[in-house]
């Protein structure tokens, strides 16, 4: 948990959720309310890309468009009930975390519901293993403070004998390269533009960029790009991106880390802009593009975030101002011939956020 001024060690231990949320954050049509920023306004994906994304596609503006909410099938998983189950011996159980954008206060309750944290924030699972699929940061009020857990849980979990991980997500290195590099001019492909342009118009927060610290970029640079556990190819993206940079997981995942170790502007906004690539598995042709990352990175299923669930169904509309009565996602969305698994329910759009145990009971 996060620690503000003047408090100690048993003020932190005891605080309430309320605490995490960010001064001055004005909660006007819910507990999540999205912010508001440049670039929030734009065109639907059908008008942008009428044939899809283009290959150069550089995220110079914000790239998801307003959602008709409230009418989004859903794939039907009931959420665990209290502490994670314990095997007699071996590994945990394995839970996976969508998208969280910021929403501190949504993380905070989906770890609690999956009986991975107890009231106080503290991990509870014993030798459960829990990934996070990358994108902390970026539209939602506290991306510091979700950093701040997610470190904290990592040295919990492996005390008690699990383990809590993360992926490198979009966002990630959208904040790495707005602190790095600001307003300097990249190559992209698209005429002129910058990391901070970008991170402001993809809901880059003020606040997050003013608590940002050197050991929460140094945790950033050093995340993961790939992983396979338990037959499950672990991405960010639903993009075939990951087979530019290595025949293997330990090829790609070097590759990430030395082009971040480089700090060269148009480097890093190359691997961004193609990280933000997405779809790739949804249409025809989706299973095979799955299964040319399978072949190559191992596993049997993938498991991405990145696109939220109502996007991937093609619930898309153009209106703005609808209010949804409840979740649009309430369950992870299983697809390309059954070999992908999609977890960004869309917290950031009247959505939810998304904390999974593999495999799905559906």
């Amino acid at each position: 948990m996060t620690q503000g001024a003047g408090q100690g060690p048993e003020a932190e231990r005891t605080a309430t959720l309320r605490d995490f949320r960010v001064p001055g954050y004005v909660n006007e049509t819910g507990p999540y309310a999205p912010s508001t920023h440049p670039g929030d306004v734009v065109p639907p994906l059908d008008d942008m890309y009428p044939e899809g994304y283009p290959d150069g596609y550089t995220p110079t503006q914000r790239d998801l468009p307003v959602i008709h909410r409230g009418d989004t099938l859903q794939t039907p998983v009931e959420p665990a009930v209290g502490p994670a189950a314990q095997p007699a011996n071996g590994p945990g159980p394995l839970y996976v975390v969508g998208d969280v954008h910021g929403y501190f206060d949504a993380l905070f309750t989906a770890l609690q519901e999956q009986g991975l944290i107890d009231a106080d924030g503290q991990w509870c699972a014993g030798t459960a293993r829990l990934w996070f699929l990358g994108d902390f940061t970026d539209r939602g009020p506290d991306g510091i403070g979700v950093i701040d857990l997610v470190m904290r849980l990592s040295a919990e979990a492996a005390a008690a004998g699990g383990y809590c991980k993360a992926l490198m997500g979009n966002h990630e290195l959208l904040l790495l390269g707005a602190k790095r590099f600001g307003d300097t001019p990249v190559n992209s492909g698209a005429g002129t533009a910058t990391f901070q342009a970008a991170w402001l118009l993809n809901g880059g927060q003020k606040t997050d960029m003013d608590r940002l610290q050197d050991h929460h970029l140094q945790w950033m640079a050093r995340l993961d790009a790939v992983e396979e556990v338990d037959g499950y190819l672990l991405v960010h993206s639903d993009t075939t991106a990951y087979l530019d940079y290595g025949d293997s997981i330990e090829a790609v995942n070097d590759t990430v880390r030395e082009t971040i170790t480089r700090n060269d502007a148009d480097e890093v906004w190359d691997l961004f802009r193609k990280f933000t690539r997405r779809f790739s598995f949804r249409d025809e042709g989706g299973a095979d593009a799955v299964r040319s990352l399978l072949d190559t990175y191992g596993g049997t299923r993938i498991v991405h975030g990145h696109s939220p669930i109502p996007y991937l169904l093609g619930e898309v509309g153009s209106e703005e101002g609808e209010e949804a009565a409840g979740p649009v996602v309430e369950g992870p969305h299983v697809y390309a011939d059954g070999l992908a698994i999609a977890m960004d329910g869309g917290v950031t759009m009247a959505g939810k956020l998304l904390v999974r145990q593999l495999p799905l009971d559906n």
